[in-house]
């Protein structure tokens, strides 16, 4: 199976020079942020609304094919006292049933306060509320895929 738990494991499926993306799942949206090919740097990207699998899966997989993706992080929901809930259990039957559609390498990424992170950089950047709502979840996405490219370098370092 391509879905690591371990980081390291995770690094070592990797292609070289290939750059990542990171995904904030949601029950409505799908935030997506990338990196760059020395994994450096997260963007936050776009924002995918769902509806089934298929079709989230099918837009899911057109960008990551578009920009020659190497790797998916998923933001795992974790509860405050790092148990895991229904919303991991989502999150990892997500991963489960794409990674059924695509040979991607992928990890899990603990998203606890990424959302909140977000919406306090977008609240500092004097982002309007109708605009933050439309982009806070690519932006979660990249602290998220952030996190997992700074333990990646750690890994290396």
């Amino acid at each position: 199976m391509n879905i690591h738990d371990d980081m390291a494991a995770f690094a070592a499926a990797l292609p070289p020079m290939t750059p990542l993306a990171g995904l904030d799942l949601g029950d409505k949206t799908i935030g997506i942020a990338v990196s760059d090919p020395m994994h450096s740097v997260a963007s936050p990207l776009e924002t995918i609304r769902r509806s089934k699998f298929t079709q989230d899966a099918e837009a899911l997989l057109a960008i990551l094919s578009r920009r020659a993706i190497g790797g998916l992080v998923l933001g795992l929901p974790r509860n405050m006292d790092g148990s895991e809930g229904p919303r991991c259990q989502k999150t990892r039957a997500f991963a489960r049933n794409l990674s059924r559609l695509t040979p991607l390498p992928m990890t899990f990424w603990d998203e606890r306060l990424s959302t909140v992170a977000a919406e306090r950089a977008l609240l500092e950047a004097d982002v309007s509320r109708r605009r933050r709502s439309e982009v806070v979840d690519h932006v979660a996405a990249g602290y998220i895929l952030q996190g997992a490219l700074d333990r990646l370098r750690n890994l290396r370092a």
